[in-house]
């Protein structure tokens, strides 16, 4: 039942995210926003980075007083009414408001879900599957992250783009209806935990953490450009949201510091796993900026005559111009890559599709392009997932019954390596050809996917299995809001790092600053995994 509830909830989410930066960067006669590519990585990095701060603050509130289905359902009720906001033309006031209700509505969803789940693998017969059941819960996942794209494809060729959102609330609806007729069957698992002696009041969490965050993060939204004349890392939205996470990491070393000492020992073996997870989620979430812009402008999409015709059938080609709207600004830009303004050119209404692809490769007069969607590059991730999850699950069965299955922080550190492989694969595919003259292979995006598909299967829904084994029961959701919150972080960066992507003369340097990050964070977490898979074995043994 919550396989089928999350597959829908998640297929609305990745059907959003996956069309955002393109809905952002499109032209406003095309239905867009008409921005620039710094501005909508910064929106959309935004967006994912509240998308996963707010299950702090839902999975608190669950855990105390709402409980998990009541949060689940609160969840995916305002999340169902943003995506159906964003269906509706207007101002990016509207846009923005359907935005914020996404935002709140994850927050109370997501942790408790998949806290739920951990909930129903708590006794002893079903502890020794939790790893499996997490590995399957999250290609439920990915079967609705797969197809979205699909659907948003149809639906904003034949369209337009709000249809395509308006869908996303449909696959949302469906999930909650889902979820309400099978509820009765998780009910056993919705154990609320009242504050027991020690913990913070949900008062004084609200006075030493979120009015805090909020005031340091209009600190970082103003004080930078009031004080040096220029915000300190790209935008003004950038500095309020490291601002503003501060105090939110500073609650979780306080719950650290304070705790007994075997909760102590708990705690900070998942702070341990959180503080590197923040390097792989920066590559995760490249797949929504940095990923989505070099399938739209780098990759060759054009499609053989034998799936142009499958895929016209079913509006998912995208065509393009036969003639540039300004060719004299292409033959400047063929000699320069720059236009008059002595800018790298992203707009100034010529189709981004043909500022790197050779003159002698243009359609004919009268004729069209046909290019594959560029959101279909974001199934790549999820089919990847489908195909090699029972492999992974299969491969790891088989190594537990002859006892050489590696430690839970094992596979996470060998995640985070592999993740960083995955970024070396797009460093190579910078370095294959001139990409201001000429486009790429979709086999390298395509190969870059794959690799990284092994190391979140390795990572991903281990990492929700290992923070409902190991954090104490009282905070257990608490502590799942953690795990977001590395994705939080991650996510912020990689909108950071992709606002500066017109910046990047090297695209390979992009990529390669969050390769090596990665590699060396996995490297030097390599030799803790021992010590730390002594306290997930005691806590998992444990029925406290």
């Amino acid at each position: 039942m919550l396989f089928f509830t999350e597959m829908w909830e998640r297929f609305g989410y990745y059907l959003m995210i996956g069309i955002l930066l393109l809905f952002l960067r499109d032209t406003i006669s095309h239905g867009g926003k008409g921005m620039d590519n710094a501005l909508s990585a910064d929106i959309v990095g935004t967006y994912v980075a509240l998308v996963y701060l707010t299950p702090f603050i839902g999975g608190l509130i669950a855990d105390r007083y709402l409980g998990y289905r009541r949060a689940i359902l609160l969840g995916g009720s305002m999340m169902a009414l943003g995506y159906f906001l964003l269906a509706i033309p207007g101002s990016n006031t509207l846009m923005f408001s359907a935005l914020a209700c996404v935002i709140v509505g994850n927050g109370f969803f997501k942790p408790n879900i998949s806290t739920l789940l951990g909930n129903i693998y708590n006794t002893d017969e079903l502890k020794p599957k939790k790893d499996s059941a997490y590995n399957i819960f999250y290609m439920g996942i990915n079967i609705g992250a797969f197809v979205c794209n699909f659907v948003a494809a149809y639906l904003r060729n034949h369209y337009g783009w709000g249809h395509a959102f308006a869908a996303a609330g449909v696959g949302m609806v469906f999930g909650l209806v889902w979820f309400l007729v099978g509820m009765r069957h998780v009910k056993h698992a919705d154990v609320t935990k009242p504050q027991q002696p020690g913990d913070m009041p949900f008062s004084k969490i609200s006075l030493y953490v979120f009015a805090p965050a909020l005031i340091a993060g209009a600190i970082g939204w103003f004080v930078p450009t009031l004080l040096f004349g220029r915000t300190l890392i790209g935008s003004a939205s950038n500095d309020a949201f490291i601002f503003a996470s501060v105090p939110v990491i500073g609650f979780y070393l306080y719950l650290w510091l304070s705790s007994n000492p075997v909760d102590k020992r708990r705690i900070g073996t998942l702070l341990t796993m959180f503080g590197v997870a923040i390097l792989f989620w920066n590559i995760y979430n490249q797949n929504a900026t940095a990923l989505t812009i070099w399938a739209d402008n780098y990759t060759h999409r054009e499609m053989p005559a034998g799936a142009e015709k499958v895929l016209k059938t079913f509006d998912l080609a995208q065509t393009v111009d036969t003639e540039p709207k300004d060719v004299a600004v292409l033959d400047e830009y063929f000699r320069t890559r720059l236009g008059p303004d002595g800018k790298v050119i992203t707009h100034q209404g010529v189709d981004p599709y043909f500022l790197n692809l050779p003159k002698a490769q243009w359609p004919a007069k009268g004729e069209n392009l046909k290019l594959l969607s560029t959101e279909l590059y974001q199934s790549i991730n999820p089919f990847w997932i489908i195909m090699l999850t029972p492999v992974v699950v299969g491969f790891f069965g088989w190594m537990r019954a002859r006892n050489k299955e590696p430690s839970t922080p094992s596979k996470i550190a060998w995640g985070i390596i592999i993740s960083g492989i995955s970024a070396l694969v797009m460093v190579g595919a910078c370095l294959s050809t001139n990409i201001y003259r000429d486009k790429v292979s979709s086999a390298w995006i395509f190969s870059s996917y794959g690799i990284f598909t092994i190391s979140e299967l390795m990572l991903s829904p281990i990492g929700l299995s290992l923070v409902s084994k190991v954090a104490p029961k009282r905070i257990t959701a608490l502590m799942m809001g953690g795990w977001f919150l590395t994705t939080s972080l991650g996510g912020k960066i990689s909108g950071i790092l992709a606002g500066f992507w017109d910046q990047f003369e090297n695209k390979a340097l992009f990529f390669g600053i969050s390769a090596v990050a990665a590699i060396i964070a996995g490297i030097a977490l390599l030799p803790l995994t021992k010590r730390l898979s002594v306290v997930v074995d005691e806590a998992s043994a444990s029925n406290d």
